[in-house]
């Protein structure tokens, strides 16, 4: 029996225009199923989603950095784990030197902090509805009580996303977590920001064994998900070698893969073991 569902956001639960749709809403509610939505975004960036459903369990941002649950218009701050801001800054002065049409930005608990409106900014502004803050980098990162949970870099040339990948390991002294979230994100976080250790929070919170869990995903940052639930669905619209970990391949996010996978497989998964 299917005891809880976890989610990825992007590509998987929301449509390819960011939102989610009617018939995932229905589903997911109908389900009767406890949701948690695990994803790379920040909560005011899954606030909106969290309310359509209106999910009251702990939710995962920012690829498992930050565990919260919603409460009113505040959030309740159940675990949290930050990148080293000297190693904010080594990514930053990286790719200002080498890979100057790179847009970067991070993020706290709350804010996203950006120092220009290049490409980057201007498209995850119109696809995620955000408005950053402008700030500047240098005197943010000195003062002593900033967190960053996430550093946000996008590219829109897939060989210059490769190079970035390969330069930004060679400098990672194994406090970040880099992870390609899709096709032109690249997001990095502290390394014990991994999607699993918030499904393990949650796992020995209502003490529920492997079997009785299920995830949805599509990239790469979702694999230590898929691979700590008994029954791993992957959208067909999955980045090329994620495919493989998927116990079940459901429609893409544009056809409601996460309410077909649900129906398709998840209430079959019930409805057996219930006997």
């Amino acid at each position: 029996m299917i005891k809880h569902i976890f989610s990825d956001m992007d590509g998987t639960l929301l449509q390819s225009n960011c939102k989610i749709s009617e018939k995932n809403v229905q589903t997911i509610k109908e389900s009767q199923i406890p949701f948690t939505l695990v994803s790379a975004r920040s909560p005011m960036e899954m606030t909106e989603v969290i309310d359509k459903l209106d999910l009251d369990e702990p939710q995962i941002g920012f690829n498992g950095g930050l565990i919260f649950q919603k409460q009113g218009q505040g959030l309740k701050i159940l675990s949290e784990h930050t990148l080293n801001i000297d190693s904010v800054k080594r990514v930053i002065a990286l790719v200002d030197e080498q890979f100057p049409k790179v847009s970067r930005s991070f993020y706290d608990v709350d804010t996203w902090y950006v120092d220009k409106f290049d490409k980057g900014v201007k498209y995850e502004q119109k696809m995620g509805g955000q408005t950053p803050k402008l700030v500047d980098y240098v005197s943010l990162l000195k003062q002593p009580d900033v967190k960053v949970f996430k550093i946000m870099l996008l590219s829109f040339d897939v060989i210059e996303m490769k190079q970035l990948i390969e330069k930004l390991e060679s400098i990672n002294t194994g406090d970040m977590s880099i992870k390609q979230s899709g096709e032109y994100y690249l997001e990095i976080t502290s390394h014990l920001a991994q999607k699993s250790r918030g499904i393990k929070y949650i796992q020995d919170l209502e003490k529920l064994l492997k079997k009785d869990m299920a995830a949805f995903g599509d990239g790469f940052n979702d694999l230590s998900m898929l691979e700590m639930v008994g029954t791993p669905v992957v959208m067909d619209n999955a980045l090329e070698g994620v495919k493989e970990y998927g116990k079940y391949i459901t429609k893409n996010n544009d056809e409601d893969g996460v309410a077909y996978g649900i129906k398709k497989f998840l209430q079959k998964i019930t409805k057996k073991r219930s006997y």
